[in-house]
């Protein structure tokens, strides 16, 4: 006589020896778990409802402007992501340094979104309005003026490359696309766009783009 049939384990060990069937019972298995999560989701809409100071921060925040809109990109561009995060975190010790935590609905508007994970710089959620723009001109020019001992490298070709008439109709490309993605610009606003931007430098786009960072909702209670 064969023991194993009264051993509780014996039709586990069955499945685990057969791989069909093994895979088979994953399958169910996976599937109904991810069921069970996921379904309760397609009752919620779309983000669920939002905090109040969430909703308070959407109303604030307004889409960037031409010049705001090019700054961005060239921010992107040059990689600042790479060292500088946009996003404070709900933690004392990160509120005590940079300033209230960053609310979703500051970078609504943001494509792609600047959060960021990594800290190789300090954090520019809320570096708008904190210095002048002469300030971020020389920082960008030679940051080590600024901040002494800093390691970020010099951008000064920025304020030697104008934003000339090919990257003022370009513009214009840019804020569609954005529209498409949830964007709210008017067809005014993009018609407008190009003499907004025309003869501006790379440098005058980037620190108008900083000085945006943080401000509209900072006042936000959280």
């Amino acid at each position: 006589m064969n023991p194993e049939p009264k051993n509780p384990l014996y039709k586990h060990k069955k499945i685990e020896k057969n791989a069909i069937a093994f895979a088979v019972w994953i399958t169910i298995a996976v599937s109904v778990g991810g069921l069970v999560e996921m379904v309760p989701l397609f009752n919620l809409k779309q983000g669920g409802q939002p905090s109040s100071a969430e909703a308070q921060a959407a109303a604030l925040v307004k889409p960037r402007t031409p010049l705001q809109l090019e700054g961005f990109d060239i921010y992107v561009r040059e990689g600042c992501y790479t060292c500088h995060s946009q996003m404070v975190r709900p933690f004392r010790h990160e509120t005590e340094r940079y300033g209230p935590y960053s609310l979703a609905a500051e970078a609504q508007y943001d494509r792609p979104f600047q959060y960021g994970s990594r800290r190789m710089g300090p954090d520019l959620a809320r570096v708008g309005a904190k210095y002048p723009d002469a300030w971020h001109v020389q920082h960008m020019k030679d940051p080590a003026t600024m901040v002494p001992g800093s390691l970020m490298p010099r951008y000064p070709w920025l304020e030697k490359t104008k934003l000339d008439a090919a990257r003022a109709r370009h513009i214009q490309d840019k804020m569609r696309a954005q529209r498409t993605l949830g964007v709210p610009y008017s067809e005014e606003e993009i018609a407008a766009a190009p003499a907004a931007v025309l003869e501006k430098t790379e440098l005058d786009a980037m620190v108008a783009y900083l000085q945006t960072l943080g401000v509209a909702a900072k006042d936000v209670p959280r």
